[in-house]
């Protein structure tokens, strides 16, 4: 399944590439946005895979926004105007579709995105876990990482940066939460949207904030109460 969203600032093309994204069977519409900026943040939290896009929009066009998301989700553009499809393969776009749309138009160009994605490794593939150790891809390399040297872990984007004791961080290309899913739930605890640590690795929490080192990490609100359970549990009264 290819998690997709739409943005477009014309209502009914909107609600139209939408009603076709849901109306296509290995198409999964997380949401749909009348502007880019909204588009934005989203995509900062969320796992997007492919975006439909229009380019004539307010405030940042498509292709500006096309241009900020370097190794970001793939891109399929939707615009009434013809002119822009070469600008539209320089920023790598999957395809080009012309308004006004139909469905036919619409399912050949999800079909080459569903070819695309089926020939292009996932982001998972970057990370193998066993019960004590990681394999990632860093810097065209495999490395391995003890899990038990792992202080925390913070997200940036579309990578995380693996902290370690006693040697530099390492990055690659993953999200935080299939990460997450790879380490083990009894030492590693996700305390921020940007952060998971380590919890045999806290020495010192003030004001919900841990510190490793000279790093303040905090706890945020979403959180918080089952941090505080993890604390209060391991509480000496």
């Amino acid at each position: 399944m290819i998690n997709c969203i739409a943005i477009d600032d014309e209502p009914l093309a909107l609600k139209q590439i939408s009603n076709y994204i849901e109306k296509t069977a290995f198409l999964n519409l997380l949401s749909g946005f009348d502007n880019a900026m909204d588009a934005l943040q989203f995509i900062a939290k969320n796992e997007v895979d492919l975006i439909f896009l229009d380019i004539h929009m307010p405030d940042l066009n498509g292709m500006d926004m096309a241009k900020s998301l370097t190794n970001g989700p793939k891109i399929i553009f939707t615009t009434a105007y013809s002119e822009y499809a070469l600008d539209g393969f320089k920023v790598d776009a999957l395809d080009y579709i012309l308004k006004p749309l139909d469905y036919t138009t619409f399912l050949k160009s999800a079909l080459k995105a569903q070819s695309h994605f089926e020939r292009t490794p996932t982001k998972t593939e970057n990370l193998q876990a066993n019960s004590d150790h990681l394999f990632i891809k860093s810097e065209y390399k495999i490395i391995r990482i003890e899990i038990e040297n792992i202080l925390y872990i913070e997200g940036m984007r579309e990578y995380v940066r693996i902290h370690l004791e006693n040697a530099k961080p390492l990055m690659t290309l993953i999200s935080m939460k299939k990460i997450e899913e790879k380490l083990p739930s009894s030492s590693f605890m996700r305390v921020h949207r940007s952060y998971i640590v380590n919890l045999k690795k806290i020495a010192t929490i003030e004001r919900n904030r841990i510190i490793f080192n000279d790093v303040y990490i905090p706890v945020s609100d979403q959180y918080k109460e089952k941090f505080q359970k993890f604390i209060d549990e391991n509480f000496l009264i």
